[in-house]
């Protein structure tokens, strides 16, 4: 039995989902081939479901000092187990949500394993039915990955997805990896009272990041109560009656704990798809693509994840709609990928785009920077978080924006306006000069644009 389609994504997530709507949109008959749960990873074990944990975090952090806003009460509990209740009911409505998405625009969903049989072909070998297609698009995103050593047991040593399950809170973790899953974690974690230590092994926290930014969330993490060891790895870890004694080096320091999780990267979902039979090109294990998202292989393109891009959920589905336009016959504009927007939500947060102050020195920009703390943001003050800093990278000489870098609470949602500022071919003085309502958190953003030019006005 078969079906005649203009576009078959395979997988569902943020990037595949996305893909198909567009694909509807533009008029193309499309469907979906989703083996688990719609909406993949990030709707249900990662960015919607983790996201959910770090309100609940954010609510009980308000508690620990309850002085400070006038409020007094006796015998406060808490219990990890309803907030991961709450995270479940939060995917179950955004997953419904998507469902509904494919049934207005006419996408047929089938549940079971994709695999290209053929070109033009994709078999669903457990509902016995191969779907015919002009074009194919591959979402199949990508799975935590392992260490040596460090096998994933669900239990003691675990991945975020585990993680994402877990009713219990663990006295005592070791996070391996200070990237965003690890800090986001070490955030929840704490709130809800575990010793939480994270092992990094390059020299800082967030190496991706600006340095200041880095060094800013280190101390904030560092006065919650997280213990810190960067420049270190784990060495060996043994396993006894559900514990955990992990060897870190350098010093062979040991550090018995009741969990370990594991946020050091992740590997491509690509086996059994059917790639090498059609001679799908790949590149250290990911689909490798053009700026048209097309593999070399014709009417076959990937997106998301899989393609070792830049593993976020916009990218994707960025990817996903240039990828529904080239199929369309549209003429897409290029993904700028240095431009991308990053975005890290423990408390503070991190976001950021662009180059960092080092990156654009070293790429031979004469830049200037232009920062300004929220400590002299009266929003910020009057909020009780006035943590954190904006910092601008500009060039010298036109203003041109480079990088933004920003770290505070809730500053994921404040680097739309730079986003929108570089499409826009905006500067930092355009930024600066721009009126911003008072007060409010994003004048942090005019007074950094303005202090490219040394010209802040509250500071």
């Amino acid at each position: 039995m078969s079906s005649d389609y203009d576009v078959v994504v395979l997988g569902s997530g943020p990037g595949g989902y996305i893909a198909a709507i567009r694909a509807a949109q533009l008029g193309l008959k499309a469907a979906v081939v989703e083996k688990e749960e719609v909406g993949g990873v990030c709707l249900n074990w990662g960015c919607i479901p983790s996201k959910a944990l770090l309100r609940n975090a954010e609510v009980l952090n308000l508690f620990r000092d309850p002085a400070k806003w006038g409020v007094s009460f006796d015998n406060m509990t808490y219990d990890m187990g309803a907030a991961i209740d709450r995270s479940r009911r939060v995917v179950d409505r955004v997953v419904k949500g998507v469902q509904s998405l494919f049934k207005k625009h006419n996408i047929d969903l089938y549940r079971g394993t994709g695999r290209l049989a053929s070109q033009g072909v994709v078999a669903i070998d457990s509902l016995g039915k191969k779907l015919k297609a002009a074009n194919i698009i591959l979402a199949t995103g990508t799975r935590a990955r392992s260490l040596p050593g460090l096998k994933v047991d669900g239990e003691t040593v675990v991945t975020s997805r585990n993680a994402l399950e877990s009713r219990e809170t663990p006295a005592t973790i070791v996070i391996v990896g200070g990237g965003a899953v690890g800090v986001e974690f070490a955030y929840f974690y704490r709130s809800y009272g575990s010793e939480v230590t994270i092992v990094e092994m390059l020299p800082r926290l967030l190496p991706g990041e600006d340095e200041e930014v880095s060094q800013h969330l280190e101390r904030a993490l560092k006065r919650q109560g997280i213990q810190i060891m960067t420049g270190s790895t784990v060495e060996k870890l043994a396993r006894s009656k559900g514990r955990a004694k992990v060897t870190i080096s350098p010093g062979a320091e040991v550090i018995e704990c009741d969990r370990v999780l594991l946020g050091v990267g992740v590997q491509p979902n690509t086996e059994e798809l059917g790639l090498e039979g059609l001679g799908v090109e790949m590149e250290n294990g990911f689909i490798k693509i053009d700026d048209r998202m097309a593999a070399n292989v014709p009417g076959v393109y990937a997106i998301g994840d899989v393609t070792g891009k830049m593993p976020l959920a916009h990218v994707a589905s960025a990817q996903g709609v240039l990828a529904a336009e080239v199929i369309a016959e549209r003429e897409p504009a290029p993904l700028d990928y240095s431009q991308m927007p990053r975005a890290i939500y423990c408390q503070p947060q991190v976001a950021s785009m662009g180059l960092t102050e080092q990156a654009a020195r070293e790429k031979g920009h004469e830049v200037k920077i232009g920062r300004f703390p929220f400590a002299a943001n009266g929003k910020a003050v009057a909020l009780g978080l006035p943590d954190g800093f904006v910092k601008l990278v500009a060039d010298a000489r036109y203003g041109e924006i480079l990088g933004a870098h920003l770290i505070g609470h809730d500053v994921t949602d404040l680097l739309a306006e730079i986003s929108t500022a570089r499409m826009l071919e905006g500067t930092a003085l355009e930024i600066g000069r721009s009126v911003h309502a008072h007060p409010s958190l994003s004048e942090a953003i005019m007074e950094a644009g303005l202090g490219v030019f040394d010209e802040s006005l509250n500071i």
